[in-house]
């Protein structure tokens, strides 16, 4: 049985710990979710033995083995292989068959992607090596976006907080409390509106705040 935190999503299973599974895994562990690794290389799986909260070898296209792991009871997965087509789309189809909630999967090409997304994934992604951690965030639901700079400077999408509609940006005091900007407002279908103190938060909005990184994530994590 999954224990709270699990069932929560406070657990992520990453399959495949190349660039791209290994930058995810490694900022997810940084956002304080425990990281099962997969892999079927097992340098890979050494390289990795101390760095995340667990760490298999394992054929991701075999579901007695990922049962096996406790794949099944985590509420997402990230499937971050890249290099073998079919294991990838096999790995997908795997886990859609386990009824995992949520599977994210990395797709090389247009077509890939389509594919993946026939086959279950809920979110095909198309990456860059260094978008890794912009995709653990999103992964996540802390932020819908993520963008961060080198100099230790973010500017995120994050749902309003519960209350906020109604209420002014004046009012929800963000920049007193949290030290973060707010850029933006918008509702899904209308234009976005720049941010002035009088600007009345409507109902189902998303903000765009920016600040130092650690404040814009501490705010999105605490709402």
């Amino acid at each position: 049985m999954a224990d709270d935190k699990l069932a929560q999503g406070g657990h992520v299973a990453v399959i495949g710990l190349g660039r791209f599974g290994g930058a995810v895994a490694e900022a997810l562990l940084e956002l304080g979710y425990e990281v099962l690794g997969i892999d079927s290389d097992p340098r890979i799986v050494q390289d990795w033995s101390d760095r995340l909260t667990q760490v298999a070898e394992a054929d991701s296209t075999d579901e007695e083995a990922l049962r096996q792991l406790g794949v099944h009871e985590f509420g997402r997965a990230v499937v971050g292989i890249g290099t073998n087509l079919e294991t990838s789309v096999l790995t997908v189809l795997t886990l859609t068959e386990m009824g995992l909630p949520e599977i994210w999967a990395k797709a090389t090409s247009t077509k890939h992607g389509k594919i993946l997304s026939a086959v279950g994934a809920d979110h095909v992604i198309f990456p860059e090596s260094e978008m890794g951690e912009r995709v653990a965030h999103m992964i996540t639901g802390r932020m819908l976006d993520y963008i961060e700079f080198d100099d230790g400077f973010a500017i995120a999408k994050v749902r309003a907080p519960k209350g906020a509609a109604g209420r002014t940006l004046a009012e929800l005091g963000l920049r007193t409390r949290w030290g973060v900007t707010v850029v933006g407002t918008k509702r899904p279908g209308e234009d976005f509106v720049y941010a002035r103190p009088e600007t009345t938060v409507p109902e189902n909005a998303v903000l765009i705040v920016a600040g130092d990184t650690e404040k814009v994530e501490a705010y999105a994590a605490e709402n």
